[in-house]
């Protein structure tokens, strides 16, 4: 674990060593609420065809934000997000780069392959679509995570049992308890002007909207991996998003279904994604 400092913050970061291919190396965008830790199993059959990089988002996991960087304005919008991600990339020498985003990671993954098209090689979303916006839903979500964001007292993380309920939450089957227990320990730590600025930054009416604009005019091919069981970014909003890409309009099957899967695939089906991402990211070199 090492950190970089980037626009004032301290990020954490995890590369691994290079491999003898020397090919793009392969980039990790956790999602809301999470942290690095959640691609750890992915990365462990990954990292020896691959070099792997995961870090923790401004405000989330390790990255946590000081009173200063609080205060700097950088604000938590995806575009925010992304361009952190291409100074990141920009400060470990990383010239070319396969993104692979994780839910509100898949789209901060799409913005950063939009500012970045040399650079981006490819992007694989895992449980992440979009690009509609229902007015009522929305509202109803976002009047949710703020409740959410303003009830995560630290004791929480004592509270018996609670590791299981979180370790059977959003998922198809039951991920390990110690996945249960890191998502809490996420869920609590989060910081509060992060945790909700990128709630509400990424809901907008606005901002749902340029998805599909994102999506239509990258050039680079992208990949939709979708949990048929999600309930969180069910599989026809993932489809939805994805029909917006030249790979789906030619056909060439750019939205990959994972049965028994919910909303964390790269726990919940570890194996099947990271044979995904190798036949991906090799028919594209």
């Amino acid at each position: 674990m090492k950190t970089i400092e980037i626009q004032g913050v301290k990020h954490t970061y995890e590369l691994t060593p290079l491999t003898p291919q020397r090919g793009s190396v392969i980039v990790f965008i956790h999602g809301w609420l999470l942290s690095r830790r959640y691609w750890l199993p992915l990365i462990e059959q990954l990292q020896s065809h691959y070099q792997c990089l995961s870090y923790d988002l401004r405000g989330f996991g390790d990255s946590q934000l000081s009173g200063e960087s609080v205060n700097a304005g950088l604000g938590y919008s995806p575009a925010s997000y992304a361009s952190d991600l291409a100074l990141l990339l920009k400060h470990l020498n990383i010239e070319q780069a396969w993104l692979v985003g994780h839910s509100l990671g898949g789209t901060i993954a799409l913005l950063a392959a939009d500012q970045l098209p040399q650079q981006v090689k490819g992007v694989i979303c895992v449980n992440a679509g979009g690009g509609i916006y229902l007015k009522e839903e929305f509202e109803k979500f976002r009047s949710a995570g703020k409740q959410i964001v303003k009830f995560r007292p630290r004791w929480l993380t004592t509270v018996p049992l609670l590791d299981v309920l979180f370790s059977r939450t959003q998922v198809a089957r039951p991920i390990a308890r110690k996945w249960g227990r890191q998502r809490v320990i996420d869920f609590v730590v989060a910081n509060p002007e992060a945790a909700l600025g990128a709630l509400l930054d990424s809901t907008t009416e606005t901002e749902v909207h340029r998805l599909p604009q994102i999506v239509a005019r990258l050039k680079q091919p992208v990949y939709f991996i979708a949990g048929i069981e999600d309930q969180v970014m069910m599989p026809q909003y993932v489809r939805y998003l994805a029909s917006f890409h030249w790979m789906f309009k030619q056909g060439d099957g750019n939205v990959i279904e994972i049965p028994n899967c919910g909303h964390l695939a790269m726990l919940e089906q570890t194996l099947a994604i990271a044979s995904h991402i190798l036949t991906l990211i090799r028919q594209n070199s």
